[in-house]
């Protein structure tokens, strides 16, 4: 596949595999398009709706999610758990008001943002530890006994 139209560090290196590249251009495309916190006007329901950046893994039995919500009060924010979808919500709220050099200036914006992870396993929220310090939501989520992952070897028959 030919993209002549595309910068260099867009195009395929070789000994892509064509899953690489399909993500590749999945990944640039969301890097295009939520350029930090906001998404763009034109994408979404057009009311301002945010897409907090989140990062997630998986250490010592228990799986560890961050969302960046710079600008966000904590008592804006919700969490909630179903049946193994974990959504993090809330609103943003922002107002500044300026009374200087004899002039006034004020401005206010609201966004509304949702972001829901798939977990492999039921959560309880008893058992999810979830701290919001300047601006970041960490969230330590214990992965049930039940839900450990069992790998399992198969011999090959000779």
């Amino acid at each position: 596949m030919r993209h002549n139209n595309l910068p260099a560090e867009r195009r395929e290196p070789r000994g892509m595999t064509a899953f690489d590249m399909l993500q590749d251009r999945i990944d640039h495309m969301f890097e295009d398009f939520a350029q930090g916190f906001s998404l763009p006007r034109g994408l979404g329901s057009g009311n301002g709706d945010m897409l907090p950046s989140i990062d997630m893994h998986e250490k010592d039995g228990k799986v560890m999610i961050s969302a960046e919500l710079p600008g966000v009060e904590e008592k804006d924010i919700e969490i909630s758990v179903d049946e193994g979808m974990l959504t993090i919500s809330g609103e943003k709220r922002s107002e500044v008001e300026d009374k200087s050099d004899g002039t006034y200036r004020t401005e206010r914006s609201f966004g509304r943002f949702s972001r829901s992870i798939r977990l492999p396993f039921d959560v309880d929220p008893q058992k999810v530890d979830a701290r919001f310090v300047n601006g970041v939501l960490k969230l330590t989520i214990e992965r049930p006994a039940e839900a450990e992952p069992r790998i399992k070897k198969i011999a090959i028959q000779h």
